[in-house]
């Protein structure tokens, strides 16, 4: 599966006004109606997964375009405006305590689409795996609270899902697309964008995680009295209490979480040794498999068998340093006008007021133009 992009936005506090959502709301259903009819649900999958084109969109609907509010309001107002029988596309899940209600809306929507058990249960672990994945393969201190799932009626889907920073006060997007890759853990970016670009982040879907990512699910399926036995030797040892006394290079460390926890849960570890996980996806799975457990396995498998996983931010865009000086490289601007060009296209041929049509326009090129200037 891919995932397609991050961005990082500040938190708002506060509600999105009834009358926003109400005018959010008939200009989605105006847009949509456009681009499903023109080009059908997979481009709405497509677009939507991509960063640009979801920032747009959420500016040109009348949102804030650098606030958290981007996220959760605009995939609340699509919720809402998608009906999965007459479109071929639908939303599960969303903010808080809706998030977790995506199985069980995965399953109903099941029914409207006429999807087998299999492809329900296909689903629903997808939208399990990629939460996991964000939350404790990626560590880079933000912790998911919104997880929104775009499902079309082939059965193909783009997860939408952000996480808070409650150091920093922000928080950072994530995006996948289930076109295109296989694998949720290895190399799944296309596209990760963030006002900030942290120096250590642990990345265990990195192409160079490859060998820990094996080693870590080597040691689970061994002894868990073995494991608990280096955990031991590792965390006792003065000399050696953490991966970051190793070196100088890591000895400044932004994300306060990436250190060897002094405790895992033991009973997870045992029930990965009775589980037997096949892949690594499969040891996320497992329930209590959490980010302690993950980095407790990761930081072993270097500090004993010298197979480090990857510290580096797997930003690859950057609003903050995009523009001006090129890292980590400069904007693609050509990308995003022809992001910009599906809705103003779009725009152009809503059946809304001439006034409103030329205020969404507006917002549309602020929008580029503020990320032309970054």
């Amino acid at each position: 599966m891919k995932r397609t992009g991050i961005s990082i936005l500040p938190l708002h506090p506060g509600r999105a006004p009834h009358w926003l959502i109400t005018r959010m709301t008939k200009l989605a259903r105006a847009i949509f109606d456009i681009i499903i009819d023109e080009y059908g649900p997979l481009e709405v999958l497509k677009r939507l997964s991509d960063t640009f084109w979801f920032q747009s969109l959420a500016c040109v609907l009348g949102y804030d375009w650098h606030s958290s509010g981007t996220t959760t309001v605009t995939m609340g107002v699509l919720k809402t405006v998608f009906d999965p029988e007459k479109d071929g596309i639908a939303v599960v899940g969303g903010k808080g305590i809706t998030s977790r209600k995506a199985p069980e809306e995965i399953a109903a929507l099941g029914e409207v689409f006429g999807f087998g058990e299999d492809k329900v249960r296909e689903l629903q672990r997808a939208s399990r795996l990629v939460a996991k994945v964000d939350n404790a393969a990626l560590q880079d201190g933000f912790q998911l609270y919104h997880h929104t799932m775009v499902i079309s009626e082939s059965g193909e889907w783009t997860v939408i899902q952000q996480g808070m920073c409650p150091l920093s006060k922000e928080a950072r997007r994530y995006h996948w697309l289930s076109l295109g890759l296989n694998s949720f853990v290895n190399e799944p970016h296309t596209a990760i964008v963030s006002d900030v670009v942290r120096s250590k982040v642990l990345d265990m879907t990195a192409k160079k995680s490859e060998e820990c990512r094996k080693i870590s699910l080597d040691l689970v399926k061994d002894s868990p009295k073995k494991l608990q036995k280096l955990f031991l030797d590792v965390v006792r040892d003065p000399k050696q209490k953490t991966l970051f006394d190793i070196g100088r290079t890591r000895r400044s460390l932004d994300v306060p979480i990436l250190v060897m926890p002094r405790r895992i849960d033991w009973k997870a570890v045992k029930r990965a040794y009775e589980l037997q996980p096949r892949n690594y996806e499969e040891l996320l799975l497992i329930k209590g498999m959490g980010p302690g457990a993950i980095r407790a396995l990761a930081l072993i498998s270097e500090i004993i068998w010298g197979a480090p996983p990857s510290w580096r931010d797997p930003v690859k865009f950057s609003f903050a340093h995009g523009g001006k000086d090129g890292v980590p490289y400069p904007v693609n601007l050509k990308r995003m006008e022809k992001n910009a060009q599906i809705l103003e296209e779009a725009l152009k041929m809503a059946k809304i007021g001439e006034k409103e049509r030329i205020k969404a326009l507006k917002r549309l090129r602020t929008i580029l133009q503020k990320k032309s200037d970054s």
